[in-house]
């Protein structure tokens, strides 16, 4: 205890330093995170944390250095050589880190793509909750999380979607020929509506394409929109199953 004792006497100055220099930049990160969040919010740039989690990571950066030489005796300068030695190697080590970063940034002051977008992505279709440092996360409609790397979303087909063309479920079918056409896009429309009304948006009620002929009748597209939260499949699947009820589709 007494050699402790010695040892806190003996570095008390740096200890309150290292401890004052630590509060301060734990409060500056808060300080800075609910700014930026407020900031990001009332302009034109999306909220996203890849902004505010690289501006804690540079207080911490400016915190350590701080504290290098006062409290450890490690001249910063000595780091910073070691780092410009050792630069290539660690380039190398971490492209990919690199190339996530800078894309998240193209992807973000490009206004590319902003979380709360609806989006379809090498046909998968969900909306964007974050953009990170390093990837992009994307929930679909069954609560499935897709995590996609910024460099890949940087170099992949993205199709922005307005809310209707997120929720959009196609089923085709095929109405066998000498049917009244009129008459069955009406029937169409009513059994869906009425099979699919748990599943579907009240305000957008089923929509009847017919698309075109073949050697079994006439083709068509049934469009239905999904609730908010409803699996496209589960609308999909009731849909399919109400239209084989009818005798006059194939």
């Amino acid at each position: 205890m007494e050699i402790l004792l010695d040892w806190l006497k003996a570095h008390d100055s740096r200890i309150i330093f290292l401890v004052v220099v630590l509060a301060a930049a734990f409060v500056g990160t808060k300080a800075v995170s609910r700014g930026l969040k407020k900031l990001l919010h009332h302009s034109g740039i999306p909220n996203a944390s890849i902004f505010i989690n690289l501006s804690l990571v540079a207080i911490w950066t400016i915190a350590v250095a701080m504290v290098l030489q006062p409290v450890f005796g490690i001249n910063p300068t000595t780091i910073v050589t070691a780092l410009g030695v050792g630069g290539v190697a660690i380039s190398l080590g971490l492209k990919d880190t690199i190339a996530n970063v800078i894309s998240g940034f193209g992807l973000m002051l490009g206004h590319v793509i902003h979380p709360g977008d609806h989006v379809s992505i090498q046909g998968i279709t969900g909306t964007v909750e974050d953009i990170t440092w390093r990837q992009t996360v994307v929930r679909e409609r069954n609560g499935n999380q897709l995590i996609i790397p910024n460099s890949v979303l940087n170099t992949s087909a993205l199709e922005r979607l307005t809310r209707e063309g997120e929720a959009c479920v196609k089923v085709s079918f095929t109405v066998k020929p000498g049917t009244d056409l009129k008459m069955a896009a009406k029937r169409i429309t009513s059994v869906l509506k009425e099979s699919t009304a748990n599943f579907t948006d009240r305000r957008n009620p089923p929509q009847i394409n017919f698309t075109g002929f073949s050697a079994d009748g006439v083709q068509g597209d049934a469009l239905l929109f999904a609730n908010s939260g409803i699996d496209q499949a589960r609308v999909r699947d009731c849909a399919v199953r109400t239209l084989a009820k009818e005798d006059f589709i194939l």
